[in-house]
């Protein structure tokens, strides 16, 4: 390369510049042979999972529009809003599920914050403690609850087994730790705690401010997700409520499949997954509005 004696250093940046943009660049060497292949085997598996996931989805709801005279039309859900049975249930299992997923959050929240903080060595045992209502089978613990309730005082009788809402919000609660407890451990484990505590602590702010306008802003995503987890269980429980003998939503199911109105039943499961996966949905709406405003702020 020459340079004459006038050009200054601007002249041979400019002309090294020049000849770097005009310089070729080469594609990414990749494996041969094998492109268009990992495409291929993506959409074969999507392709495979829809299938599997909605024909069977679609075939319940194609089921839940066939009418008793062998017609098709929506006169199963019709029935659904008319009859005041189901109605009563679906509004009890609502009932339970909002109140179960309140006292999660508040019984959950602050235990593992405080774990986090103050006792890190005890997370294997509160991870093997909220294990233990998968690893006992739920009609285990319908029976033995259901013998409790037969011997239990007048008291508690009337105090905790004379509705639904305070006999099965206990017992759901304890069902919904296995996954609430993961699902707000793992929002408290992706942000700063200590920081933020020390920050909100230092300025004065009492231990609920802390946790109320500190952690619990932070953790949004994952406390809605753990109380939606608590809801969908709520409203998919049948073992113990069928012991106790309490007509929820779910029950309320399978008594129309006994009632011969399969019908019926099919359609309020279709309404049930519709539910479900609009609760999913807003977890991920929610997720997706705190990214965005995480990453405007940084910006």
């Amino acid at each position: 390369m020459s340079v004459s004696p006038g050009m200054g250093g601007y002249g041979v940046r400019e002309w090294v510049g020049q000849e770097l943009a005009e310089k070729p660049v080469p594609a990414p060497a990749g494996p041969r042979g094998r492109r268009g292949r990992p495409r291929v085997w993506r959409v074969t598996i999507f392709v495979l999972a829809a299938i599997f996931f909605i024909g069977p989805l679609l075939c319940a709801f194609k089921f839940s529009l066939q009418l008793n005279n062998g017609s098709y039309g929506f006169g199963n859900y019709g029935q659904i809003i008319s009859n005041s049975a189901i109605r009563t249930s679906l509004i009890r299992s609502l009932e339970i599920a909002g109140v179960s997923a309140i006292v999660v959050v508040v019984l959950m929240l602050p235990t593992v914050v405080w774990v986090r903080l103050r006792r890190p060595k005890l997370t294997p045992v509160m991870e093997l403690v909220t294990l233990l209502p998968i690893v006992i089978p739920p009609v285990v613990l319908a029976a033995g609850l259901e013998q409790l309730q037969l011997a239990a005082p007048q008291w508690m009788v009337s105090l905790v087994f004379n509705h639904a809402l305070t006999a099965l919000t206990p017992f759901y609660v304890v069902l919904a730790m296995p996954f609430t407890y993961r699902a707000i451990d793992t929002g408290v484990r992706a942000i700063d705690l200590h920081t933020l505590v020390d920050a909100s602590r230092s300025l004065g702010a009492s231990w609920p401010q802390t946790l109320v306008r500190v952690i619990l802003p932070n953790v949004q995503t994952a406390v809605l997700g753990a109380m939606f987890l608590t809801i969908a269980l709520c409203l998919g429980e049948v073992v113990i409520a069928t012991f106790l003998l309490y007509t929820t939503f779910p029950v309320e199911m399978i008594n129309l499949r006994l009632q011969s109105q399969v019908g019926v039943s099919v359609a309020l499961s279709m309404i049930t997954l519709v539910f479900s996966f609009l609760l999913l949905f807003i977890v991920s709406l929610v997720a997706q509005r705190r990214r965005g405003a995480s990453s405007f702020r940084l910006v």
